[in-house]
């Protein structure tokens, strides 16, 4: 019953954001049902992991990230 939102690529330049409720769990996958549409979807906890997708988290006031954004890495002079 967890509110998210879900942010992800659709290829070619085009992206999507949606908001969704996170409906059931599984060991290796998720399951979301997307508020605009009504529609449920599957989700693996390594399209996260490999930021495949982003999803930000409802923590009452706002959301904020699962995962920390990437910091660039700095690069070392010798």
């Amino acid at each position: 019953g967890q509110k998210i939102i879900v942010k992800g690529s659709l290829g070619r330049s085009k992206a999507f954001e949606k908001e969704a409720t996170i409906e059931k769990t599984y060991p290796n996958i998720f399951v979301v049902k997307y508020e605009e549409n009504d529609r449920n979807v599957t989700y693996s906890y390594t399209d996260v992991l490999t930021r495949t997708i982003e999803v930000d988290v409802f923590d009452g006031a706002g959301y904020s990230p699962l995962i920390p954004p990437l910091e660039p890495k700095k690069r070392r002079t010798t």
